[in-house]
């Protein structure tokens, strides 16, 4: 647990049973709910021995692990752990969408909108908003952690991955990097004589066939030649955006076509193009070590432990045994502090409702975090969550459970101001 002094300056982190005596005899107050943390009533930092902890950061595509650990002698030992979900993936998708609507008003019969890119320029070190996602939300966590205990390093694993050699599924040598996929030949006949001029789908032969998208643009996919098939046109129609999974049911040809199909290499490049930029970021705040992902894994597996990002995360830079670990970690999932806009569009992009001016109601917001009492009807009981206001008074709070409708805002207590995520816990493997 996180412990601050009566000025709110950090201390050294206690176990629970140490927070829940404090609190019991009135020596300290809560904090903050999630992540937990107390501050003492009756101790400053000056008559306090604070040792300091460190960070070890795990950065990924998807999600990224922070641990917080003591150090001593080489010897680390787990105070707490965040699971980081990003929603890059997310960001990607709204963007498409808005480039989409405006390409849509400057196309149509509307009055003449000059594409807004023309006018634009990039600066040195220009990231995707996507992309840029992932470093800024990385670096606000290890601001907060350093808020709310002592951190003196941060250990940070940097990864570099050769994407062509992982394409190509074997090592290359001189001038084979120089060679693409279709080194000598054409995307279409490549994939006509890759799939013996049929349908991967329904197996016929014989009729016009098109290219098709094991994992359709729409959902993330690219244009690499393992991103492609040959489907006839019934197939490619009836197969339309949706995912290959929920398109071919039988499970011994889904597998064959998935073999065939290469991973993607976006969470390798997305990891590759943020690494340089999350490190001069976080250089500026602390100090910051740098570590390869081969020593992580020799370290956590030397150590016994199992695989995940957490514990890569603890596992980061130079240590000779990690004797505990945090259990169980906090799930931190990037959801947003809502949109600007009024107006929510349909699939076309036409207007489908309205949102209403005001964003509180009775003092809640949606996406704060509380706590409700139910005396009587359908929800009789306790729940906690986040709520979803209605100006009728009447609120949702959404739980792990499932969500509570219809809640009045007298019956809500607030526990916590929303932050832009969503928070739940979840237990650490302990086992290789």
């Amino acid at each position: 647990m996180f412990v601050l002094d009566k000025h709110g300056r950090p201390l050294q982190p206690c176990t629970p049973a140490r927070a829940r005596k404090l609190l019991k005899k009135g020596r300290a107050v809560v904090h903050r709910h999630t992540p937990f943390a107390i501050r003492l009533k009756d101790r400053t930092i000056a008559e306090s021995e604070v040792d300091g902890v460190e960070l070890g950061i795990d950065p990924g595509s998807k999600h990224t692990g922070i641990a917080t650990f003591t150090a001593q002698a080489g010897e680390r030992r787990g105070r707490y752990a965040v699971h980081l979900d990003h929603r890059g993936a997310v960001i990607r998708k709204k963007r498409g969408q808005r480039a989409a609507y405006r390409r849509r008003r400057r196309t149509s019969n509307l009055r003449y909108r000059a594409p807004r890119f023309n006018n634009r320029t990039r600066p040195d070190g220009w990231l995707a908003p996507s992309l840029q996602h992932r470093v800024t939300t990385t670096v606000s966590w290890v601001r907060r952690l350093a808020r709310w205990a002592p951190v003196r390093a941060v250990h940070v694993e940097r990864v570099a991955f050769d994407t062509h050699a992982i394409s190509a599924g074997r090592p290359l040598e001189g001038a084979e990097y120089q060679h693409g996929t279709l080194h000598g030949t054409e995307i279409r006949e490549y994939l006509l004589a890759k799939f013996g001029r049929a349908c991967v789908y329904c197996g016929i032969a014989g009729v016009p066939l098109n290219i098709d998208h094991v994992h359709p643009r729409s959902r993330g996919g690219s244009d690499r030649i393992s991103n492609l098939v040959i489907a006839c046109i019934p197939c490619n129609e009836s197969k339309s955006h949706r995912p290959v999974e929920e398109f071919v049911r039988d499970k011994s040809k889904l597998a064959k076509i998935l073999a065939q199909a290469k991973a993607p290499l976006r969470d390798a490049a997305a990891v590759q193009s943020t690494r340089w930029a999350l490190w001069r970021a976080l250089d500026q705040m602390l100090p910051t070590h740098i570590a390869s992902g081969g020593r992580t894994k020799w370290n956590r597996t030397r150590c016994g432990l199992p695989k995940s990002h957490t514990l890569d995360a603890l596992n980061v830079g130079k240590l000779d045994t990690v004797t505990e670990t945090a259990n169980p970690i906090l799930v931190a999932g990037c959801s947003g502090r809502g949109q600007h806009q009024r107006t929510s569009p349909d699939r076309h992009g036409f207007p489908r409702r309205t949102s209403p001016r005001i964003k509180t109601v009775h003092g809640y917001a949606t996406g704060d975090l509380v706590t409700a009492s139910v005396p009587k009807g359908k929800y009789t009981g306790t729940h906690a969550g986040r709520v979803m206001i209605r100006t009728t008074g009447r609120f949702d709070i959404r739980t792990p459970h499932g969500r509570a409708a219809g809640i009045q805002h007298t019956n809500i207590r607030l526990l916590q101001r929303g932050d832009g995520y969503t928070y739940t816990h979840q237990p650490e493997p302990t086992r290789a």
